[in-house]
């Protein structure tokens, strides 16, 4: 048996039901396309981005959406925060790695050839929990029922 994020993993057949919450910090064209997923997947990566980076905690997620979203033109100069639960099993694929910022911030490297077969892990729908703006940003983007402001 060994551990991730605390739990015991030698009981394959019950973790297969069993979630995990990830996190997912986001500019407004990929909010957008998760919209039109029926907020249900991750849209492809683009040609300059071959690794898709979930995260494992809100405060990392908050971090890079406010810090740097906030701050990036292909943003549209807004981070919202997403939070979806994953199959368990999930982080037997893509077990979880030591991010840029540090021990306390851990995030999955999830190659863009295998983003479909992430999404197939995902249950339920992807909400947004937070969002942050800067003046030059446009208005709020339609948020599925239940997320939360920041």
């Amino acid at each position: 048996m060994h551990t991730i994020l605390g739990v015991g993993r030698d009981d394959a057949p019950q973790r297969e039901a069993t979630t995990v919450t990830l996190y997912r910090p986001v500019g407004q064209a990929e909010l957008e396309l998760i919209a039109a997923s029926d907020w249900r997947a991750f849209p492809p990566r683009l040609p300059h981005q071959p690794i898709f980076y979930p995260v494992l905690t809100h405060e990392y997620a908050t971090r890079i959406a406010r810090d740097w979203n906030t701050k990036d033109p292909a943003s549209g100069y807004v981070g919202y925060v997403l939070r979806f639960e994953v199959l368990a099993t999930a982080l037997d694929r893509w077990p979880p790695q030591q991010g840029a910022a540090g021990d306390a911030f851990r995030e999955l490297w999830v190659p863009a050839q295998e983003l479909d077969a992430f999404n197939a892990t995902i249950r339920g729908r992807i909400e947004v929990v937070a969002e942050y703006r800067t003046a030059t940003a446009g208005p709020s983007a339609e948020t599925p029922d239940g997320a939360e402001e920041p």
